[in-house]
């Protein structure tokens, strides 16, 4: 019997230790799907969020598991053949992405964007600015990135308050939002894109937030309404700063560039020396559970 075609998007030998009852193959089908297509069982897609996945999926006719490198999974859920099961890259961009988001709040908060143009002006700027200490954090998503990003909060003297799809001991319900936004000095989304997170902070949401607050979202870009942002922007009330927008790659003429108070990174929340030697332990540890027929991590089930 042939062994089961495994699909990696890197050499396999940086898995450490693979099962040898699996076969290999190193694929960029942003350059070419090879006619194994019709053999791979179990593909680990490319660190891309493009439509090379979807092109592959659709010539698949053997393909059983999915395996993602990315936390969400919303660029692959619509195009997978039924009954082949989807894994997330839980677990791979926790520390990367907690990182980010506490400089994306640090930087905004204190002006470093200000400092850096003065920089390059050689102009000495001081400038009173808020600091993270003694503020209301509203984190909105509390898996385990929101969990990585807490834990790296509240030494910074903060206060933390929860926020998931449903309401658990010391975590608020999604429906509550109304009634939090307008107590938060910084609000952080890390909720998946779905039908039931897109454009989930909308005029009404950020209206109701403070006057200077910071909105930071390393979530996805469809879960802002980014016309209603860029209006809250230009009246100068608000604050953001953005891993995500919803079209990715930026224009060059879009509107976020010139908008005031606002931070713009390109995605780089996972993009860092720590995800690597994660996503080869989750992918190592997935491809021994398929080989020996155990329960796979990180199954998709439902909306979340």
């Amino acid at each position: 019997m042939t062994a089961p075609l495994v699909w990696l998007p890197f050499d396999p030998a940086r898995l450490g230790d693979p099962p040898d009852t699996l076969r290999y193959e190193v694929v960029d089908p942003t350059v070419e799907v090879p006619p194994s297509v019709a053999e791979v069982e179990f593909y680990v897609p490319p660190y891309a969020m493009n439509s090379s996945v979807a092109r592959v999926l659709s010539q698949t006719s053997s393909l059983r598991v999915v395996q993602t490198l990315t936390a969400g999974v919303d660029h692959v859920r619509a195009d997978l053949p039924a009954g082949v099961t989807l894994c997330s890259g839980r677990g791979i961009h926790d520390s990367s992405t907690a990182e980010l988001t506490l400089t994306l709040i640090l930087a905004s908060l204190r002006g470093i964007p200000d400092f850096v143009r003065a920089h390059d002006r050689r102009a000495w700027a001081p400038a009173w600015r808020p600091a993270l200490a003694d503020r209301r954090v509203l984190l909105i998503g509390y898996g385990a990135i929101g969990a990585a990003i807490e834990a790296r909060l509240l030494p910074f003297e903060t206060e933390v308050v929860r926020v998931a799809r449903r309401a658990r001991a010391g975590v608020h319900a999604i429906e509550e939002l109304p009634d939090l936004l307008p107590e938060a000095d910084v609000v952080v989304l890390i909720v998946p894109l779905t039908e039931a997170t897109r454009g989930l902070i909308d005029a009404a949401a950020l209206a109701r937030m403070k006057d200077g607050a910071l909105l930071v979202n390393v979530a996805r870009g469809g879960v802002v309404d980014t016309p209603a942002l860029l209006a809250e922007l230009a009246t100068g009330r608000l604050h953001a700063a953005v891993d995500v927008v919803d079209t990715e790659p930026l224009p060059d003429d879009h509107p976020l560039w010139e908008a005031p108070q606002l931070l713009i990174s390109p995605h780089v929340g996972g993009m860092s020396s720590a995800m690597w030697p994660r996503a080869h332990r989750l992918v190592r540890d997935q491809l021994h559970r398929f080989a020996a027929g155990e329960p796979l991590a990180n199954v998709m089930t439902g909306e979340y």
